[in-house]
């Protein structure tokens, strides 16, 4: 990313009110991601929130209905799923919600679909990887947040942590030192 030298600055910010207006939008247009964290900021002020979570949800009820043949299809899905709710949280910054739906994510993996994560083998090694990661990354997450909100999510993690510490992700569980309950202080 270029740099502005301190008279292009100076010079940009002597223009009229009108032209850097212009400029703006046009720039604005080319980073869709930029586009879409002002839509929901200035337009929607933040009221959508809880709708654009439940249509993560439905996103999520979709996924892992879906008929998935192989493990490879499921890694897919999940991580487009994932990319979904990543680009959630940068539009609205609700670290709340990606928590909530990442972990949402992975128990309705494991409810709807764990002939694919079960047992390990070969097939299911990227998968199992996958999952003892983003479980790692929830437990960090909620590292950061409020000790208020441990309590909504203890029984989800919890039931998260047995299921990954008695299925395939076992063992990458144990290598990412991911503890067997989750005890918050």
């Amino acid at each position: 990313m270029a740099e502005l030298s301190k008279e292009l600055q100076e010079a940009i910010l002597a223009m009229p009110v009108k032209e850097k207006d212009k400029i703006l939008l046009r720039l604005i247009v080319k980073d869709e991601k930029l586009c879409q964290k002002l839509e929901y900021e200035l337009l929607e002020e933040g009221a959508t929130l809880d709708e654009r979570r439940q249509e993560l949800r439905n996103f999520i009820e979709q996924m892992v209905r879906s008929n998935h043949e192989t493990h490879g299809w499921l890694m897919m899905y999940m991580r487009s799923v994932n990319g979904s709710i990543t680009q959630h949280d940068k539009t609205t910054n609700d670290n709340y919600g990606e928590v909530s739906l990442t972990l949402h994510m992975l128990n309705r993996v494991y409810d709807e679909q764990m002939p694919h994560i079960q047992k390990y083998s070969h097939r299911s090694d990227t998968l199992a990887s996958y999952v003892a990661k983003r479980t790692q990354f929830i437990l960090q997450k909620l590292e950061k947040m409020h000790p208020d909100y441990y309590i909504e999510f203890e029984d989800d993690v919890n039931k998260l942590l047995q299921r990954v510490h008695t299925t395939a992700p076992s063992r990458y569980a144990q290598e990412l030192g991911i503890p067997k309950k989750w005890v918050h202080e």
